[in-house]
């Protein structure tokens, strides 16, 4: 009788353990992420966001997702928005003034963790104009500078005081880092996400706010 109780239990916890493992498996290559063939150079122990102003997943991501994710990033991961500048009709613009605002962001003492707070530039001049796009329906067909000006006036910097900022090395070498977006989008389109350069997240995976950490924390450690 001890015998045939300590094997039922034995078996009673081979099954609690399977079921265990079973609910809390960890993340799988090919259902919750992609490794990509060709990483994106110096991007160790970051999180890069590739983002397009017009992309309405974008603009939905950033106003319910992105918020609660930034500041709560795995320590020592940092967080770089990277726009795509090959998508939108302002792609290129919208690019210049975005690297315009970040390296202000930056110069200020704002860290990455604080880019979707009121703080920061970048985002007052994003969230401008997601809702002119997405919300009012604008397409500037004015022309570039239609475009620019939303922004400008979003932040209150000048056109010149633009022109000037976006020759800076700083804002150059920035955009520069930014041309590996496209070949990031062309993938699974955006937005994309990828952790430590190589680890590209699968959208249709992310449940919430913590599985998305969940995620982030646990590709950080590869």
């Amino acid at each position: 009788m001890k015998l045939k109780i300590t094997i039922a239990t034995f078996a009673g916890l081979a099954l609690i353990a399977l079921f265990a493992n079973t609910c809390f498996a960890a993340f799988t290559e090919g259902e919750d992420y992609l490794v990509l063939e060709k990483t994106i150079p110096n991007a160790q122990n970051t999180l890069v966001k590739v983002f397009s102003y017009d992309c309405s997943f974008c603009y939905k991501y950033d106003k319910t997702v992105m918020p609660s994710v930034v500041p709560n990033l795995p320590a020592g991961l940092t967080f770089r928005p990277f726009h795509l500048k090959t998508r939108a009709k302002y792609g290129v613009q919208g690019s210049e003034l975005f690297a315009v605002l970040l390296v202000k962001d930056q110069e200020s003492g704002l860290s990455d963790r604080e880019l979707y707070s009121e703080k920061s530039l970048m985002k007052k001049a994003l969230a401008t104009y997601y809702q002119a796009y997405h919300v009012k329906k604008e397409r500037w067909d004015a022309g570039p500078d239609t475009y620019l000006k939303t922004g400008l006036n979003a932040v209150g910097m000048s056109k010149a005081e633009f022109d000037t900022a976006k020759n800076s090395p700083k804002v150059k070498a920035l955009l520069d880092e930014w041309d590996v977006s496209y070949e990031i989008a062309k993938i699974r389109g955006v937005p994309s996400f990828v952790v430590n350069g190589k680890y590209l997240i699968i959208n249709k995976s992310i449940k919430s706010v913590d599985s998305m950490l969940e995620l982030i924390n646990e590709l950080s450690k590869k």
